[in-house]
């Protein structure tokens, strides 16, 4: 299996499923919405666990996510046209901090600290172009310790493919290795340290090989910690001390 190479931008689409908009209680938007990960945030398969911070509420979101094969600016093009684009594909998990984000929409400021921390985008191996003859007729798939959470069809993106590689590109130029992220199915939902998640697409019901993740999930004990969103779900186990000899 071919391992993605690191993009340099990493674009991500939200609210492209109703039903997922539905379940966070956000408005449908009436043009792609997009945000930021850092290249930094990306977690390469067997590169170890999710690391969940200190006072996070952490979530998973399954995404389809574009690998583009070139520099692409100011894009036009229709769903024909993606095959002069586009490398592959990778299946990719948008592990957010939930509280944080909420906490960032109340203040009106970016959403950085909820979707950047390290190992906040597991990725799969790269998955080629011809393995998804149709982006847009193909299943997400995401379970937690073997139950699944998410389940549901690429088919009902409100935006497709070319509308989002078109509206980003309009912004700001992509190049070779690049990723976006399409967007999320309803489902999404709390990881716990200790728990493992897997996740995939599948093509007619045949599961593409290179698009499997499975990555546990583990407490961070060192690094950021953000004291005014502790949580009673996210507290480290406390080291016992050593008494006096």
């Amino acid at each position: 299996m071919t391992a993605l190479r690191l993009p340099r931008t990493i674009a991500c689409v939200g609210r492209n499923f109703a039903d997922h908009i539905k379940e966070l209680g956000n408005a449908r938007p009436k043009e792609p919405f997009f945000f930021f990960k850092p290249a930094q945030s990306v977690l390469f398969p067997g590169a170890g666990p999710v690391l969940m911070p200190k006072g996070c509420d952490l979530h998973y979101e399954v995404e389809l996510a574009i690998v583009l094969k070139k520099r692409v600016d100011e894009w036009t093009g229709v769903r024909a046209d993606l095959k002069d684009i586009v490398k592959g594909y990778c299946v990719a998990i948008d592990m957010t901090a939930r509280n944080y984000q909420e906490t960032a929409k109340i203040k009106s400021l970016p959403w950085s600290l909820s979707k950047g921390l390290k190992t906040f985008l597991p990725v799969s191996n790269l998955i080629p172009f011809s393995a998804i003859p149709d982006p847009h007729n193909a299943t997400l798939h995401l379970a937690i310790n073997g139950v699944t959470k998410q389940h549901d069809s690429t088919g009902l993106m409100l935006f497709d493919i070319p509308r989002l590689i078109s509206h980003i590109t309009s912004v700001m130029p992509l190049d070779e290795d690049d990723l976006i992220l399409t967007g999320t199915p309803k489902g999404v939902g709390r990881v716990l340290p200790g728990d493992v998640m897997t996740a995939g697409v599948a093509v007619d019901g045949r599961e593409v090989e290179e698009g499997r993740i499975e990555v546990p999930v583990e407490f961070r004990l060192s690094g950021y910690v953000s004291y005014s969103n502790t949580t009673k779900w996210a507290k480290p186990p406390q080291k016992k001390r050593e008494g006096k000899k």
